[in-house]
């Protein structure tokens, strides 16, 4: 039985705990996998840490919390430094090339992009940059299929959103996978 673990982490108020629900219905509805969510954030509404853990596993999954990462994402310089020690040997570690500037030294693979400016400066909204991140971290880890992620994606916003997301995911899918690659 496989079991994959991931973690989005940053600061409160960019998205992460959304990203992370919207991961684990891309594996649990259209994947047909079992998944769980679980999340925590500071006390602050917007500006303390913030992570959303994913599991996702072909058979039933026992303990619902992260053991060892398989995949991180961290928006913040402090998210580095604080999750990169669980990410297992050979794991994916996602940043924000902007925020993250002293980069963790680990046997993991870092792939580092300007995730936030991607959302402003390319596709038109800031607050999109989580579903960048997400189309990120899809394409970096296998877990769930692009297209199923994609309707995960556009299930989960409102309609007057879907073209935004969708150009969001898809350009943080494909810069991802010209990162990993460069």
């Amino acid at each position: 039985m496989s079991r994959y673990e991931l973690r989005f982490s940053g600061a409160g108020g960019q998205g992460l705990i959304t990203a992370g629900i919207i991961m684990a219905k891309a594996a649990s509805i259209y994947e047909g996998k079992q998944a769980v969510q679980s999340q925590s954030y500071g006390p602050e509404a917007r500006g303390g840490a913030s992570k959303s853990e994913v599991i996702i596993s072909d058979g039933p999954i026992d303990y619902p919390k992260i053991t060892q990462c398989d995949a991180l994402l961290a928006m913040t310089q402090e998210a580095a430094n604080k999750y990169s020690h669980d990410l297992k040997e050979g794991g994916v570690l996602l940043i924000d090339s902007d925020l993250v500037k002293n980069i963790p030294v680990g046997n993991f693979k870092t792939v580092a992009f300007p995730i936030i400016n991607t959302a402003k400066n390319d596709v038109g909204r800031e607050i999109v940059a989580n579903i960048v991140a997400l189309g990120a971290m899809v394409a970096l880890t296998g877990q769930v299929t692009r297209a199923n992620a994609e309707k995960a994606v556009l299930s989960s916003v409102p309609e007057a959103f879907i073209e935004l997301n969708r150009k969001a995911f898809s350009l943080g899918y494909e810069r991802a996978e010209a990162a990993a690659k460069g």
